[in-house]
């Protein structure tokens, strides 16, 4: 097991001519900043590139990269608003078919009730492609715009530790499901459609990557990718939870997540503690270990 991490993180792979290069991973942070805020299915490529600048390649793959780069510097109030994915008439059919989720689902009969709601002829429907999924996205962009409308206002999350920032956060984004709890399964099984299952994806991974913005966040290489994978995990399996908690105004499920953000942050000390024991053992037994354990669990 070991060995088949090192061999894909630490260790370096054979270029032309005996030189060798550290292989890096796939740039999801470019992915997650030029993508933001578009839920568009198409499929993106992310070949491993050289870590040596001598070694890149000038191909249209990499001037995407540059690209993507740039645009995930843009401020995030000058970034498209989540909401723009529909505009006009379907905007207004997709706003109005959340009153009718309740009682109808997340169901093309929404939709059609949404759009006599609104009076506009429920032909409309057949304009959105994925009707039900349209609607699921349609909220889970109104929501990420709402969280982010919030995070922008600063007032909640003034000195506040990147742990009770992330609580908070994931809270109040889970809170907005609330009043779909009857039906939040379906709009699961939705999500989980393999024709759907790319934009979920891409929803989720702005939602935590904003979070993780908000609470401070500025971490690089491995960093970046350990922390949004486990405040993933966290809001997951506390969306879960909420599914099931029968308690009143959900309080079961805020104990669950707080739980589940300290035992994140506890892990992260842990780690530290790793490490200074790495560098201990290292002084005694030899720079190669200290170094070896470093690069491992490293930050």
């Amino acid at each position: 097991m070991y060995r088949t991490v090192v061999n894909r993180i630490l260790l370096t792979k054979n270029t032309g001519g005996g030189r060798r290069c550290l292989l890096r991973f796939p740039d999801l942070r470019t992915a997650v900043s030029s993508s933001r805020f578009s839920t568009t299915t198409e499929p993106q490529t992310f070949p491993n590139r050289p870590l040596n600048p001598a070694d890149s390649s000038t191909s249209s793959s990499s001037t995407s990269f540059q690209t993507s780069s740039a645009a995930g510097d843009i401020p995030r109030q000058e970034r498209k608003n989540p909401r723009a994915e529909y505009q006009g008439e379907q905007a207004r059919v997709l706003q109005a078919s959340l009153r009718h989720v309740l009682r109808l689902g997340w169901s093309e009969e929404a939709m059609i009730a949404g759009a006599k709601e609104v009076g506009i002829s429920p032909s409309i429907v057949g304009s959105f492609p994925r009707k039900e999924a349209a609607l699921v996205e349609f909220f889970m962009d109104d929501c990420l715009q709402r969280l982010i409308d919030r995070i922008d206002s600063g007032e909640e999350l003034q000195d506040l530790i990147p742990s009770q920032c992330i609580y908070k956060l994931v809270r109040f984004r889970l809170e907005m499901q609330a009043p779909y709890i009857s039906k939040w399964p379906q709009a699961l099984s939705i999500q989980a459609h393999p024709l759907n299952v790319s934009t979920s994806f891409k929803q989720r991974a702005m939602l935590v990557d904003e979070i993780w913005h908000a609470a401070g966040d500025e971490a690089s290489d491995l960093d970046w990718y350990v922390k949004r994978t486990v405040l993933g995990g966290i809001y997951s399996t506390t969306e879960i939870y909420m599914l099931t908690d029968s308690s009143s105004e959900f309080r079961d499920t805020w104990l669950f997540l707080d739980n589940r953000v300290k035992d994140a942050f506890d892990l992260k000390k842990t780690i530290q503690e790793a490490t200074y024991l790495a560098e201990a053992v290292g002084a005694g037994m030899g720079s190669s270990l200290q170094g070896f354990v470093g690069k491992v669990i490293q930050r």
